[in-house]
């Protein structure tokens, strides 16, 4: 870690644990907390959560599990490139998603309208109550402890929190403060950018995979056009699967090269002295250049126009919608139904403290078992 810079976060400088800790005699404090998340039952269950079609419907397409996994990868090839701790990335790629309920952004929408009179809901701030609490898997504390860097990356790593803080967050940051309000490190916001690297690109290589998109349909994006040509101009033979496979991983160097390309030159022009410069700067260090964003962005037009928004994916979506909502609302009307161990985590008698503990649960379930109970419950008269 000698050849850090002095803007990145060291892991002997960290602000420590919530619970102290005896540090590791051959694992850095981030190593550690990645090592945590890797083990950790929420991570697991990544493996059988929508990233955008839900996961029996192909073997081959991304869940939550693979897509964290792509995303720890160009985090920290970022973070390499621009001699940032690589590990605290890694940790803050790997765990973003931990909060994310079944069925992806739809499961989240559903919980969202649900809770928005009991505190709120907001896949970041569950990330933290899982890693905080949630997560069972230590004597001397309830969840991983994680160092303070890492808690800081996941709270915020698409930027500074302001306006009304979801309940999950609001709670744990009365008793440790994460500095909700500023900027987080360099490798949170490196993880933040790879995140949507990967989803910009495999979004489009699922889509195509399930026959939704087609190759003429994807060349009408410019950047995705460009990609193409610049693969038949080195391999004029080329064609089919293996031209599509190319160009699309052309796709990703261009955001990738743009990424560093465009940080590095924002981070000489700050020229950040410590994390804490980075924390105060006012400003996201981590970016696509203005050319790239507006490429990125007609692409994400075209994908919500013709993959999101798909017939096949929206018929998907209502199926989802209504179970999960239905799920909700049959156990906060009979909270009876709750496994026995959830229901001695609060007292279930005050709605708040129910919806809550019902939030918690759903959440953490996978596509697979919440369509189980769901079947099982429409059998036993749900």
């Amino acid at each position: 870690m000698n050849d850090l810079a002095v803007y990145a976060c060291i892991g002997e400088n960290s602000r420590g644990r919530f619970h102290a800790e005896r540090r590791s005699d051959f694992r850095e404090s981030f190593q550690r907390d990645r090592d945590r998340i890797i083990h950790s039952t929420a991570f697991r269950r990544l493996m059988h959560k929508t990233q955008v079609f839900v996961v029996h419907e192909n073997d081959l397409n991304r869940t939550r599990l693979t897509h964290s996994l792509e995303v720890a990868q160009v985090a920290r090839t970022l973070a390499r490139r621009l001699r940032l701790n690589e590990d605290l990335a890694e940790v803050v790629a790997l765990s973003h998603d931990l909060g994310h309920p079944p069925f992806g952004h739809t499961g989240e929408d559903v919980l969202q309208d649900k809770m928005e009179r009991f505190g709120g809901f907001d896949h970041n701030a569950q990330a933290i109550r899982i890693v905080s609490e949630l997560e069972e898997r230590y004597i001397d504390f309830d969840g991983l402890n994680l160092t303070w860097e890492s808690l800081e990356g996941i709270a915020k790593h698409n930027g500074p929190i302001t306006g009304e803080i979801p309940w999950a967050m609001r709670d744990f940051c009365t008793n440790y403060n994460l500095e909700l309000t500023g900027y987080a490190s360099l490798e949170a916001q490196v993880a933040a950018i790879a995140d949507d690297i990967a989803y910009n690109h495999h979004d489009l290589q699922d889509g195509l995979r399930a026959g939704l998109l087609n190759d003429e349909q994807v060349q009408t994006v410019p950047i995705i056009a460009r990609a193409f040509d610049a693969v038949r101009q080195t391999y004029p033979n080329a064609h089919g699967k293996l031209l599509r496979l190319e160009a699309l991983s052309r796709f990703f160097g261009f955001m990738v090269e743009d990424v560093y390309a465009q940080s590095a030159k924002r981070i000489t022009n700050i020229a950040p002295k410590s994390v804490e410069d980075v924390r105060s700067s006012g400003q996201t260090m981590i970016a696509f250049s203005d050319n790239m964003l507006n490429d990125i962005n007609i692409l994400r037009k075209f994908l919500f126009e013709n993959l999101y928004r798909h017939e096949t994916v929206v018929s998907m979506r209502d199926t989802a919608q209504s179970m999960v909502g239905k799920t909700f609302d049959v156990i906060f009307d009979d909270p009876k139904l709750l496994p026995s161990q959830w229901q001695k985590t609060r007292d279930l008698s005050d709605e708040i403290a129910r919806a809550q503990t019902i939030c918690d649960y759903i959440s953490g379930m996978t596509d697979r078992y919440l369509t189980t109970k769901w079947e099982f419950a429409h059998k036993n008269t749900w």
